[in-house]
């Protein structure tokens, strides 16, 4: 009787199709128009309050990780167990790991880098990693905050590791073909994707004091994304750097004058 409909009336709006039922207590109105938003914020309404949106399904929620969505994972104070939800008791919820998005109450990005390490690849936790960097400005240090909290994490060594820049990651078609561009003129090799100044850099050369962003227009078509890129040249001089831009255009269909200013900018290896 909370939100004013008895017992009955739900019972009548169930047998007339006006509420379907997801989970005990929890029920759509009206359609069963595919969602899986809707599908995870019903998973947390049947795992009563101060439930999360965790793991996996957290992770395809803030766009982390890539392919099918996970089935609902909830992390919830008390002993929760629901069909088709997997569920994780947490007595001690700290409010500092828990965020709201898309209307959904789930784990921040850097706790569901910690929670999802153990269960991933290398290389898709670091692409996770730098999703969570180029969607939603996490940066090391946040996560290393979470995994201060939780120092028996299964898969912090493999996240750490990446966070410190110690794992070569090539994230994406235009970072791959930039390297083979480099290769083809002799030019040494960059850091990939490692931090620097707080942020992580897609290629740096920190013997040379040369910072490279590449841009594809997927992340850099919005004015959030605008005003980091100008963030991330700002520091990159601060700390003493040059800084480059190269699009998808100088790097796959026009390299020449790119090449010919890298050539400028750095040593040629020996033959």
């Amino acid at each position: 009787m909370r939100t004013g409909v008895t017992e009955a009336e739900i019972r009548h709006r169930l047998s007339a199709g006006s509420l379907i039922r997801v989970y005990p207590g929890v029920y759509r109105v009206g359609h069963r128009a595919p969602s899986i938003e809707a599908r995870y914020l019903a998973a947390v309404l049947a795992c009563g309050d101060g439930a999360l949106l965790s793991g996996r399904a957290a992770g395809h929620l803030f766009r982390l990780l890539k392919g099918p969505a996970s089935s609902p994972e909830v992390t919830a104070p008390t002993e929760r167990r629901v069909s088709g939800v997997r569920t994780r008791r947490s007595r001690r919820m700290d409010p500092r790991e828990a965020t709201t998005f898309h209307a959904i109450p789930v784990t921040t990005v850097p706790c569901v880098l910690v929670d999802v390490a153990a269960d991933l690849t290398e290389d898709q936790l670091a692409r996770a990693c730098h999703e969570a960097g180029v969607l939603h400005g996490t940066t090391p240090g946040q996560v290393d905050a979470v995994l201060a909290r939780r120092p028996n994490t299964r898969g912090a060594k493999t996240l750490r590791a990446i966070l410190r820049g110690e794992v070569r990651v090539t994230l994406s078609t235009l970072e791959r073909a930039f390297l083979a561009r480099l290769r083809g003129a002799g030019l040494p090799l960059p850091q990939t994707n490692r931090p620097a100044g707080g942020r992580r850099v897609d290629c740096r050369w920190p013997e040379r004091r040369l910072t490279v962003e590449l841009d594809s227009y997927r992340f850099h078509h919005s004015r959030h994304a605008w005003e980091q890129d100008r963030r991330r040249e700002r520091e990159a001089r601060a700390r003493g750097d040059e800084f480059r831009r190269y699009t998808y255009g100088d790097v796959l269909e026009g390299p020449h004058f790119m090449l010919e200013e890298l050539c400028g900018l750095l040593p040629a290896r020996s033959p």
